[in-house]
C-alpha cells in the first residue's frame, strides 16, 4: 500500500493516538507535574511497541524518566537514533488560547494544542513513518528511539544518561525532528543551530521594601539599577561583554550569498509579529542576525509589586533571567564565566548582585555530504515536489551538540515546523497536511538511507 494511502486510511487512529499524548500536560517547567511526565513516558512506550519496536522500556535519569525503544534488523546493518522530547512549555498566558491548551482540537486544516508541534506532533511523525516501512517490510536499517522528558528546561539530566549508556545509544546517525521549515511551499533541512547560556541574576537594595516617599531619591531601586546594568550588556545590537566576539567564526562569504538566496520579505515577516521596524548588530542581514550572529535577550524580568492598583512600594529585590544565543565554536561554560565576570565588574556597590548560571549548549554544524542528510533531502523532495533549501536556524537544541561530542556521530536534523505554528505560544498547531507530508517524507528518507 502506497504512503499516502496508507495515512488516509489510519489517518483516525493516528489523530487519537497523538491526541492521547497531548492531553497528559507533560510541562516538565513545573514541579507539579513530575506524575505527568511518567504517564507520558509511558504512553510512548506503548505507542512505539504498537508502532512495531521489538522492546520499548522506560529508563530513570536524574530528572524525568526516559522512553528507549529499539527494531533491530541485522548486526550488518546501519542504525539510525531517533531522538525527541516528550515535555512540553507551560500554557500561560491561558486567556489568549482560542480552545483548550491540553484540549486538541482540529480547526481550519490545523491541530491545535500545545504539543501539537513542539514536539509531541513532530515526533509521532516519525513513529508513523517507522509503523508504514515495519508493518510494509521496507526497513532495511535498525532504528533506536531516544525520547526525553526535559529537553524544555535544557536537558539537564541527558549528558549524564548518554555517557552512562553509550553503548545502548550507539548508531550510526542521529535523525530529529523538532526544527522548522522556511514555509509549508519552501522546505528546508537545518544544517546549523545556534548553543545557549542562559543565567538568571537577583539584584539586592535595602534589606526589605521601602516606602517611596519616604526612601525614593535617597536608596537605590534594584529594579532600576538592574535596568542599568542589562542595558549596558547589549548596546546597539552588539554584547559588550570582553572577549564574547573572540570564538566567533565570521559567516563566510559564500555562506551570506546562500542566505541572500533564501526568499524572503521583510515586510511580511514584520507584519506577522506585528511590529513597525526590526533592530540587530550592524552589518548583517535579518535571516544573518537570527542564525548566524550571537544575541542577548532578557527573558524575563520582575520585583517589587505587581498586582492590581498601586502600591508605592522601593522594593528590596529585583529579577531577571537572561540569555545568549551562541554560534558553532563558542564554548558556553567559556561564555557564561565571562558574563558572570561581566556583571559583577559593572554592579554598582549600593546593590548586592547574585548570577546563577542555569543550562546551556554548543551550536551545531551538520555537514550537506553526510548520506543521511542526502536521504533527508530526498525525503522533502518526494513529499514536497522540490529540493529542501539548507539553512542555518537561530534556535538551540543543546543536546545535539552532546550527541556529537559523546557518542560521535552527526545528527541531521528533519524537521516540519512553521513559523505560524506558534510553538512556546498560545495557540500552538500543525497543518494536517504538513503532519501528512512529514510522514512521507521520513517514509521516503527510510527507503534511501
Amino acid at each position: 500500500m502506497e504512503i499516502k494511502q496508507y495515512i488516509k486510511e489510519n489517518e483516525a487512529r493516528f489523530m487519537e493516538e497523538l491526541f492521547s499524548l497531548i492531553r497528559i500536560p507533560s510541562i516538565s517547567a513545573l514541579p507539579e507535574h513530575k506524575d505527568d511526565m511518567l504517564a507520558c513516558a509511558l504512553r510512548w512506550k506503548e505507542l512505539l511497541l504498537e508502532a512495531g519496536a521489538d522492546e520499548a522500556m522506560i529508563m530513570p535519569s536524574q530528572g524525568n524518566p526516559l522512553v528507549f525503544a529499539q527494531k533491530h534488523i541485522s548486526d550488518e546493518a546501519p542504525t539510525i537514533l531517533i531522538y525527541a522530547h516528550y515535555d512540553v512549555m507551560p500554557a500561560e498566558p491561558l486567556e489568549l488560547w482560542k480552545s483548550q491548551p491540553f484540549e486538541p482540537e482540529i480547526r481550519d486544516g490545523h491541530i491545535w494544542a500545545r504539543g501539537a508541534d513542539d514536539d509531541k506532533g513532530q515526533a509521532m511523525i516519525q513513529v508513523k513513518a517507522f509503523e508504514y516501512v515495519v508493518k510494509h517490510g521496507l526497513l532495511k536499517h535498525n532504528v533506536k528511539f531516544i525520547f526525553e522528558g526535559e529537553e524544555e528546561i535544557g536537558s539537564p539530566s541527558l549528558n549524564a544518561f548518554i555517557k552512562e549508556h553509550k553503548e545502548l545509544l550507539k548508531a550510526d546517525v542521529i535523525l530529529v525532528s523538532d526544527t522548522s521549515m522556511l514555509g509549508a511551499d519552501l522546505p528546508s533541512l537545518t544544517t546549523g543551530l545556534r548553543g545557549l547560556a542562559y543565567w538568571e541574576i537577583e539584584v539586592t537594595g535595602p534589606n526589605r521594601d521601602l516606602h517611596s516617599g519616604h526612601f525614593g531619591g535617597a536608596v537605590a531601586n534594584p529594579i532600576n539599577t538592574l535596568c542599568s546594568i542589562l542595558a549596558k550588556v547589549n548596546e546597539d545590537g552588539r554584547i559588550t561583554v570582553p572577549h564574547f566576539y573572540d570564538d566567533v567564526e565570521e559567516v563566510p562569504a559564500a555562506e551570506r550569498e546562500m542566505i541572500a538566496q533564501i526568499p524572503f520579505d521583510e515586510q511580511k515577516y514584520m507584519a506577522a509579529i506585528n511590529v513597525k521596524a526590526l533592530k540587530g548588530e550592524k552589518g548583517y542581514s535579518t535571516l544573518e542576525r537570527n542564525s548566524c550572529r550571537p544575541s542577548f535577550d532578557i527573558c524575563g524580568i520582575w520585583g517589587g509589586y505587581t498586582g492590581e492598583g498601586s502600591k508605592t512600594v522601593l522594593p528590596s529585590k529585583a529579577y531577571a533571567k537572561v540569555s545568549c544565543r551562541l554560534v558553532p565554536h563558542q564554548n558556553h561554560e567559556k561564555i557564561s564565566k565571562l558574563f558572570v565576570d561581566y556583571i559583577n565588574a559593572v554592579a554598582p556597590d549600593y546593590v548586592k548582585v547574585k548570577v546563577t548560571p542555569m543550562h546551556g549548549g554548543e551550536g551545531y554544524v551538520c555537514p550537506i555530504t553526510l548520506p543521511a542528510y542526502q536521504a533527508a533531502e530526498k525525503g522533502f523532495a518526494k513529499a514536497f515536489g522540490k529540493k529542501p533549501l539548507a539553512v542555518r536556524r537561530g534556535g538551540s537544541i543543546p543536546i545535539i551538540s552532546d550527541f556529537e561530542q559523546i557518542l560521535g556521530i552527526k545528527t541531521v536534523l528533519m524537521g516540519f515546523g512553521l513559523e505560524s505554528n506558534a510553538i512556546h505560544s498560545p495557540n500552538e498547531n500543525i497543518p494536517l497536511d504538513i503532519f501528512r507530508k512529514g510522514i512521507e517524507a521520513v517514509v521516503e528518507f527510510h527507503l534511501n538511507y
